[in-house]
């Protein structure tokens, strides 16, 4: 957001991150935002509400964010060696004119093979929990990489192009 140069402040969405049966990657990613988006604007009485969520799909599974390092190592060997997608949904909520925008980006990651040990010490680093697919790729995992096809501010968690193309739609100009 800082780098777009709009003014925000964080209201903290806890919601359950809970994937439907049968539901696309695109669609459970601005589902989950638009609930985070309407969990936070019920704390709030004017403004704008942005809400996110980024997962990551690998061979048809949805990869959350582990809930413990067992969790992590086992998305991570799952990634080893291989292409995946990482989908972030957007929700915006314009509280004054009751509008609702929703969107979502993709990109493909490719992952190098991973070894044990590169998996255990990255693990041990903490920096996977609560990160979806296990990974930061502004962080350490940055060297799991090989390439990227898309947008990489997506993996990181905020598609800034998406995001600056819905708040055009509602009339708030970045800097």
């Amino acid at each position: 957001m800082k780098l777009l140069g709009v003014e925000y402040t964080v209201v903290p969405s806890r919601i359950k991150e809970i994937f439907l049966p049968g539901e696309l990657p695109e669609m459970a990613c601005q589902r989950l935002a638009l609930d985070k988006a309407i969990h936070a604007a019920s704390k709030l009485k004017e403004g704008v509400v942005l809400g996110c969520d980024t997962i990551v799909v690998v061979d048809s599974d949805i990869l959350g964010k582990p809930r413990n390092p067992e969790e992590a190592i086992f998305m991570l060997r799952k990634l080893s060696g291989k292409r995946h997608m990482v989908y972030t949904g957007l929700a915006l909520l314009d509280l004054e004119n009751s509008e609702i925008l929703t969107d979502y980006e993709c990109t493909s990651v490719y992952f190098r093979e991973l070894d044990e040990e590169e998996i255990t010490n990255y693990v041990k680093s903490g920096e996977p929990i609560g990160k979806a697919g296990a990974y930061a790729i502004q962080g350490k995992a940055a060297i799991f990489v090989e390439r990227i096809e898309g947008c990489f501010y997506n993996v990181v968690g905020l598609p800034l192009y998406r995001l600056h193309m819905l708040l055009k739609k509602i009339g708030i100009k970045v800097k």
